[in-house]
Parts: structure tokens; C-alpha cells; sequence
């Protein structure tokens, strides 16, 4: 499926790759932690080593609001994206690594103002501008609008994109435009491999 240009930094590999291999993923989730561990450690080395320009994986956000703080964190990744692209898979793998930091028990005392500071903070370790990222973050104090911030448009879009692909939970893969229920985030590079094979 296509990628909108703003959302380029959430591919791996070549946009002219054959194979589109996309997963939705929350920040939040645990197994989505798990799945994204395996794909950036071990399965898309992989695949860049035995299928070269052949496959294409796109990270598909899918926040999940029963999670307090999912909202908050999928939008620090895209202000990470928009001041810079290529910081977006850097920072998601600081997200992840760090996700009990906003698990709910984490953030319940916590106000939304202390957690983009928070959220800032891990994007400047990545090598964005700390500043720069609040500012995309700010809903503003004046007068009530409920008008949201910089990188509103772009979550609702991400948003109406799983809606509208029927996509529930998370972790959930699609491979060519096609759901496949079969990928678990519990699968070893193996059962990867033996995916790929049949598939390619």
C-alpha cells in the first residue's frame, strides 16, 4: 500500500522494492516491542542480505487508546519524523526500549506537559533538537479550541489508515496488501525465513 510522502521515514528498504511487508505497531504494546525487536535485530538484516531490493517494510502506526499515554507517544514520533526523517527509526528503537516509562502505572501522576518533556528529552539523544520537538507537541493555552497541534493531520491520518483496513490490534502484519494472521510477534528468525521463502 502506498506511503504518504510525509510519512517516508517509516520505511526500510527501497520504495521501488516488489514486496511490501507492513505491520502495525504501538509504542506501548509489549508484543509490539517484541516484533519490532526481532525485525530491526535479526529479520531485516536478513532480508537486506538475502533478498536485496526485493522487499520494502513499513512501520504502520497504530495507536490504541486504552493505553494513557499511546497518543502522546505516536505523535513525539511523528514530530521526530517531521523535523527529520531519518531519525524516525532511531527514536522509535529509544521508544521501545524505554516503553515502561509510559506504561500506564508509569505515567498516572503525570501530566501531559511533563511527558513531552520526557518524550523531547529521548528525541534529543537521538539527535533532534529537544525545543524543536515541544514546539511540534504545543496544543497551545489560549483561548479553548480543541484545535490540536502540528502533528495532529498527520496522526489522524495514520489513524483513519488502520480504520479503514480493518486493523484492531497490535502487533498486525500485511504482506502485499494482505492481512497475514499467521505472523506472531513469538516467531524466531527461522520461521521468518521459511515465510520469506514462500513468499518470494
Amino acid at each position: 500500500m502506498a506511503l504518504a510522502p510525509q510519512f517516508a521515514g517509516h520505511r526500510l528498504g527501497l520504495a521501488s522494492a516488489p514486496h511490501i511487508l507492513e505491520v502495525y505497531l504501538d509504542y506501548v504494546c509489549p508484543f509490539s516491542a517484541k516484533f519490532y525487536r526481532k525485525m530491526r535485530e535479526q529479520v531485516w538484516p536478513y532480508v537486506e542480505a538475502n533478498y536485496p531490493n526485493k522487499v520494502q517494510f513499513i512501520f504502520r502506526q497504530q495507536v490504541q487508546p486504552w493505553h494513557a499515554s499511546s497518543t502522546l507517544v505516536h505523535e513525539a514520533a511523528l514530530a521526530v519524523e517531521k523535523i527529520d526523517a531519518s531519525k524516525f527509526y532511531p527514536f522509535s528503537d529509544a521508544l521501545f526500549a524505554n516503553q515502561s516509562q509510559f506504561f500506564d502505572e508509569a505515567v498516572e501522576n503525570k501530566t501531559r506537559r511533563q511527558l513531552v518533556d520526557e518524550v523531547a528529552t529521548m528525541a534529543a539523544q537521538v539527535g533532534v533538537p529537544a525545543d524543536k520537538v515541544k514546539e511540534l507537541l504545543e496544543n497551545g493555552t489560549g483561548e479553548p479550541k480543541n484545535a490540536g497541534n502540528a502533528v495532529s493531520a498527520d496522526l489522524k491520518l495514520a489513524i483513519k489508515l488502520g480504520r479503514q483496513t480493518g486493523i484492531h490490534v497490535s502487533p498486525t502484519a500485511l504482506f502485499n496488501g494482505l492481512l497475514e494472521n499467521s505472523i506472531s510477534s513469538g516467531w524466531e528468525l527461522d520461521q521468518w525465513k521459511e515465510f520469506f521463502k514462500s513468499k518470494l
